[in-house]
């Protein structure tokens, strides 16, 4: 990965490794095995929420780590990115999921209420996983697709599967004459920005419309969540979608490959890290706020540009003495080597790499009480 604001962060990279070490536990995961990356003895309860792009490793995050703190206990709820930010920025979670990172002018305007005032938030990219273009179609297990055919397809353009665009990118497959369905989320979502920034990125002449959590058009079938989307692609012959890979691999949902350069590039948790290392951070930052500037024009081999990375959102400094160190250890062990292979064996998201999670520790690290 093309790294900035090293010097930033890499100060203290080996003091958040230190205390990492020292907050070993021999308690078992759900997985039953000895897991000495995850912080015991706390106590607490604590909730969060936001996007249900990470639902699934949440749950085994949270597994894992109450099995460790048998007197901690740890909530979230999926509502969607925007309420997840929403409600951290309210006060109301002490820690929030998102699909994209605060952006400079909403972490300007504030403020952050469970956060002392005057103090930076913490945005940790510890969730990456493909997004899947999903489509139901009989007869049609496996489509090719650029960018700009995605687009058409999302946007009305092209209105029924056999249109010449589709078929030339597929020799031999029998298209059939069907109108296209597609499908949106209803909900401001995280996953929807990616979406569209793929999109924005990849196909500008095909699609204009700037990045956004709220589906920008007013054609296609809208669906509430993640859920909503994959029931409404699996209940009808002729839609269209996106989801979390992970969804699309669970209802075992038929799904596109990409055209990256010269090769169409099916989605894997490899393929989806692959072009979170081709990419950088962004600048103007605080040090503990890791937000990435993902490449989705990158044509390196076996990069999947269709890409989420959900962020853990929290305090540098929080008001409430007590629920500081639950988060900061609940963190601490979502990044560990552990927790992301957790997360991969649940959710079949791409574990972050060593150097990325030496910065994410870093910023863990900067986390602390009133």
């Amino acid at each position: 990965m093309k790294i900035s604001r090293i010097a930033q962060v890499g100060a203290v990279a080996a003091i958040a490794a230190l205390a990492l070490a020292g907050c070993a536990s021999n308690e078992s995961g759900t997985g039953g095995t000895t897991d000495p990356s995850a912080p015991a003895g706390l106590s607490g309860e604590i909730a969060g929420g936001g996007a249900s792009s990470q639902e699934v490793a949440v749950q085994a995050w949270t597994a894992d780590f109450q099995t460790a703190n048998p007197e901690v206990t740890i909530t979230y709820d999926p509502a969607g990115s925007g309420a997840g930010r929403e409600s951290f920025q309210a006060g109301a979670f002490p820690f929030a999921g998102s699909d994209r990172a605060f952006n400079t002018d909403e972490i300007s305007a504030g403020p952050f209420d469970a956060c002392v005032e005057g103090t930076d938030i913490v945005e940790l990219p510890t969730y990456i996983s493909p997004i899947a273009v999903i489509f139901n179609l009989d007869g049609v297990d496996e489509l090719n697709l650029d960018a700009a055919t995605i687009a058409g397809l999302f946007s009305g353009d092209i209105a029924n599967w056999n249109d010449p665009a589709i078929a030339a990118l597929n020799e031999g497959v029998t298209l059939p004459d069907l109108a296209v369905t597609p499908v949106h989320r209803a909900d401001d979502s995280g996953t929807t920005e990616n979406f569209t920034d793929y999109l924005f990125q990849a196909a500008p002449d095909a699609w204009t419309a700037e990045p956004d959590g709220v589906w920008p058009l007013t054609s296609g079938e809208a669906a509430q969540g993640t859920s909503g989307v994959v029931s409404a692609v699996s209940g009808g012959n002729g839609t269209i979608g996106y989801a979390d890979a992970s969804r699309a691999a669970e209802e075992g949902l038929s799904t596109a490959a990409v055209k990256v350069g010269d090769e169409f590039v099916s989605y894997s948790p490899e393929a989806a890290a692959a072009i979170v290392d081709a990419s950088s951070f962004e600048e103007g930052r605080g040090a503990g706020d890791l937000a990435i500037a993902l490449d989705r024009t990158s044509e390196a081999a076996g990069v999947y540009p269709i890409v989420l990375i959900s962020y853990m959102i929290a305090c540098e400094q929080y008001r409430d003495a007590s629920v500081a160190p639950v988060v900061k250890g609940f963190l601490s062990y979502i990044a560990s080597t552990e927790g992301q292979e957790s997360a991969a064996a649940a959710a079949g998201s791409a574990p972050i790499s060593d150097t990325l999670r030496e910065k994410v520790n870093a910023a863990i690290d900067l986390i602390v009480a009133e």
